[in-house]
């Protein structure tokens, strides 16, 4: 017997490095040292700009919104929505984004596929100013089935250690900025397919007119990167401290930043809540405090500032052009007041 009878088709990894070879080498920046196809990428250390540099590093996944991609046949949004994704969670710490790296594994390697997933990985990296500086593919039969794939990515950035965010001076009267996102971004899929497909038996097709969209559309808007729109707040030090509203909501991922001693009350109707979200809510009878802590109803980022800093960073917030045709809109969503590392909704 052969390896490929066993399932693993060694000359389809190897077209599939072929394929996306000059796609990854679009984002390498001066500091990449090494070519696609090495056993360890290099990455030049020698960061000008910072004066006591501070890596930050994040890995994550793309969860079962690849189910709805798989469905959709839908396969070069992903890779951004994976960037985008790890991009923001070092933005929270004001961090900028060195290079990315990727891991996916599919059940039968389609090296078609692989390549629409590695080129979005390739745009998003672009977008962000980041390397895209190598990763590892594997077919795994047994372990997932023909057809499916998972995916997982891995971010490191930098900050000067000055400038690192870490929420500790946020103080009972700040305001609390939320900025618009479009759609579920890359978290709550589950209850999400769930509702549409199980309960509702809608298809990835099925068009309805309260989205203006197909539900595929819908749920496969890429996930956006908040970095160009929020680093100028940074460079002005107006930010005290921030979330990516992902995987837990409102409710799990603000008290991240918190100090002890405060909470934040979130004002409910300071923005407009995406219909996707009332369109769950209402076909799966999603109690409040559930919607809150699965989806991120509208708002993909939080920030929060000095009082009398709010109208200077929300007229930075408008002014500025985010990425991939996206820009958010900022509205201050709630304050922050005294208590023990809460969101209260109200």
């Amino acid at each position: 017997m052969r390896y490929k009878d066993a399932g693993v088709n060694i000359d389809a990894g190897t077209e599939s490095v072929q394929r996306i070879k000059k796609v990854v080498r679009s984002t390498f920046t001066k500091n990449v040292l090494t070519d696609i196809g090495g056993f360890g990428a290099l990455f030049d250390g020698s960061l000008k700009g910072y004066k006591q540099p501070v890596l930050v590093s994040s890995c994550d996944g793309v969860g079962t919104k690849l189910k709805v991609a798989l469905m959709a046949r839908q396969h070069g949004t992903v890779g951004q929505d994976l960037v985008n994704h790890c991009v923001n969670d070092i933005l929270v710490q004001g961090a900028k984004p060195l290079f990315f790296m990727d891991y996916a594994a599919f059940g039968k390697l389609e090296p078609k596929i692989l390549e629409a997933i590695v080129t979005g990985f390739a745009k998003a990296c672009r977008e962000n100013g980041c390397s895209l500086t190598g990763g590892e593919t594997a077919e795994m039969p047994g372990m997932y089935a023909v057809g499916d794939y998972d995916l997982a990515g891995f971010i490191v950035g930098a900050v000067d250690k000055k400038k690192l965010i870490t929420g500790k001076t946020i103080r009972p009267g700040d305001a609390v900025i939320g900025l618009s996102t479009n759609g579920l971004q890359t978290n709550g899929f589950s209850l999400a397919r769930k509702i549409l497909f199980e309960k509702c038996n809608y298809k990835v097709i099925t068009r309805l007119p309260e989205l203006g969209s197909t539900i595929g559309e819908a749920l496969l808007k890429v996930h956006p990167s908040f970095l160009k729109p929020v680093f100028p707040l940074l460079d002005k030090g107006l930010v005290k401290g921030m979330a990516h509203i992902t995987g837990g909501g409102f409710l799990d991922n603000i008290p991240r930043v918190l100090p002890k001693d405060c909470n934040v009350e979130i004002k409910l109707g300071s923005w407009p809540v995406l219909p996707v979200f009332e369109l769950m809510q209402k076909k799966g009878k999603v109690p409040q405090d559930d919607m809150y802590r699965t989806f991120n109803m509208g708002i993909g980022f939080v920030l929060v500032v000095a009082q009398p800093d709010a109208a200077a960073a929300l007229k930075s917030l408008r002014g500025l052009k985010g990425l991939n045709g996206f820009s958010p809109k900022p509205y201050v969503i709630g304050q922050v007041v005294k208590g023990k590392k809460k969101v209260i909704l109200g």
